[in-house]
């Protein structure tokens, strides 16, 4: 039987730990936005329960369902609740944070690799990193569009360019800047941020 919990935006360790020590439930559908579905992911990692199988109900098209293939409206309804689960690649960041849509830098200056591969190298209006079925992408530039996991590297010898890449890690050295991940600004700037692929998957219920 299904069981709904009403619980804050963004919830916490107090909010949800309890729910799911009571209810332990095999499948949780979270109706809200990509903050709130990287909240709730982040507290199953920390409760060791990535088995639980994860539905998103968006409150309107976002990053996350761009980046896993998620429906919204009616469709998404429907996939939760008929919807199998699959294991997709968790990406964590080196705060103790998970991404679920976007992570990205605005107006950095400084270098980037993704695995080996530089992306960065210099200045760009935006650097975009997301989450998706084959690992992590990420996009230098000036535009702000998400990356699309070509490769397209910064020549070893360039003093500097942007490109993009697909990997398992992407590091960020820069002068200090706000670093937003899933909508949600870091409260100061920061002179460095490591995005990873955890070595366990989540469950995300997807088409």
């Amino acid at each position: 039987m299904a069981h709904s919990v009403v619980v804050p935006a963004r919830p916490g360790r107090t909010d949800l730990d309890p729910v799911l020590a009571e209810r332990a439930p095999r499948r949780i559908v979270v109706a809200g936005t990509d903050a709130d579905l990287a909240a709730v992911l982040l507290r199953l990692l920390r409760t060791e329960r990535l088995g639980v199988e994860v539905a998103y109900l968006p409150d309107a098209r976002s990053p996350a369902t761009a980046a896993w293939g998620l429906p919204t409206g009616d469709a998404a309804a429907e996939l939760a609740v008929t919807g199998s689960a699959t294991p997709v690649p968790l990406v964590r960041d080196d705060t103790g944070g998970v991404l679920v849509g976007r992570g990205e830098i605005r107006d950095i200056r400084g270098e980037c690799y993704c695995d080996e591969t530089l992306v960065l190298r210099g200045r760009a209006r935006r650097l975009v990193v997301t989450p998706g079925p084959q690992g992590i992408a990420v996009r230098a530039g000036w535009s702000g569009r998400a990356p699309d996991g070509r490769v397209r590297p910064v020549p070893a010898r360039a003093p500097r360019g942007t490109g993009s890449a697909l990997g398992r890690a992407v590091q960020v050295g820069c002068e200090p800047s706000i670093v937003v991940a899933d909508g949600v600004p870091h409260p100061r700037p920061v002179p460095r941020r490591t995005w990873y692929r955890h070595t366990t998957d989540w469950l995300l219920v997807r088409p």
